[in-house]
């Protein structure tokens, strides 16, 4: 079943906040805020509510900079269409919440290692404000089988 989801990442200077997964799917990975659009809502106003959730901040026009599908060969029906913010304009403070820790990490310095297993492929092309599309199959959420992540001039919403 196909799932329309979001991830944002809030940006300031050099610096981008990744939030530790504390429960849940992605559990123990570092990431952006986000999750699924629900029905009714805006990809963009999913966004700005997944983080006022997830770290207490509310962003201020979100930019749109990468569309994602991602599948898992172990299971048919999962199918993820991840559309991915960057925002750096926001009100309040990042904080701790049940779901998630969190933290500021320089550019230089993303945990790669500690992040989902494609993370590396387009995370370089949102820190260059680049605009990316592409689709990934995941192999039981830890191996990378396929992917064709591309740079574009567009997006669409």
């Amino acid at each position: 079943m196909k799932r329309v989801v979001t991830i944002l990442f809030l940006r300031r200077e050099s610096e981008v906040l990744l939030a530790m997964k504390k429960r849940g799917f992605g559990e123990g990975k570092w990431n952006g805020v986000g999750g699924k659009v629900e029905g009714g809502e805006t990809v963009t106003a999913g966004a700005i509510r997944e983080c006022q959730e997830e770290i207490g901040v509310t962003p201020k026009n979100p930019k749109l900079v990468g569309r994602l599908t991602f599948y898992d060969e172990a299971d048919p029906e999962f199918c993820h269409d991840t559309h991915i913010f960057i925002a750096t304009e926001w009100e309040g403070e990042p904080h701790e919440t049940e779901e998630m820790r969190p933290q500021w990490f320089k550019e230089t310095d993303i945990p790669y290692d500690n992040m989902w297993v494609d993370d590396h492929l387009w995370m370089p092309l949102l820190l260059q404000d680049k605009l990316f599309q592409g689709r990934n199959v995941v192999f039981n959420q830890k191996n990378l089988v396929h992917h064709d992540i591309t740079e574009v001039k567009e997006l669409e919403e």
